[in-house]
């Protein structure tokens, strides 16, 4: 018995810094299935990838988004969803990887802003670090349209016009939201407050 309570002692003391809960790494990949499976879903229901579907399925893809970082609380929470977001993507559609190490960067990068500014339990630190990443992703999509179809400056353009309407889902729906649903789970006690 006192093996067992020393091993559990010690696994708090020295895991809560460099190693993730089992917890945590089921939070993160059920979320990001859930934001797959929900976008699927919109876009099917909604009649395909229309402005009125991207605005949608983007925002309740960021407002999950906000409240996984926000449940999770850990840096690299950003990248870890965003890895397992990326093999979904290339195990359903088989493409997207291309792209993978700049995302991790923004990724890495945003999680960094996260916690220089206030950390994981302040929602604005949140908010901003999830709006950035947002955009910077949106950026990389452009650059990689622009590197796929640099002699067609059409095709560029119509990539730019479908992440706009995307990008407003997240401002308007996803972080206003995202924040709402944090502040009622934090009252639940299922998004923990420092």
């Amino acid at each position: 018995m006192s093996r067992l309570s020393c091993s559990s002692r010690l696994s708090r003391s020295s895991g809560s810094r460099f190693y993730w809960r089992t917890e945590d790494l089921v939070v993160v990949g059920l979320f990001a299935a859930l934001a797959k499976v929900v976008s699927l879903a919109i876009a099917l229901v909604g009649g395909g990838m229309n402005p009125f579907t991207l605005f949608l399925k983007n925002g309740v893809s960021t407002a999950l988004l906000v409240v996984l970082v926000a449940r999770v609380g850990r840096f690299g929470v950003l990248a870890l969803q965003l890895f397992v977001t990326h093999m979904v993507s290339l195990l359903m559609f088989g493409g997207g990887m291309i792209s993978f190490l700049p995302a991790l960067a923004i990724a890495l990068f945003c999680d960094g802003l996260i916690a220089l500014f206030g950390g994981y339990r302040r929602l604005a630190a949140v908010l901003a670090g999830v709006a950035l990443y947002d955009f910077l992703l949106r950026g990389i999509s452009i650059g990689m349209s622009m590197l796929s179809a640099r002699e067609n400056a059409g095709m560029v353009m119509m990539a730019a016009v479908m992440i706009v309407p995307g990008y407003f889902g997240c401002l308007l729906v996803g972080l206003p939201f995202g924040a709402k649903f944090v502040k009622e789970l934090r009252h639940a006690g299922i998004v923990r407050e420092v």
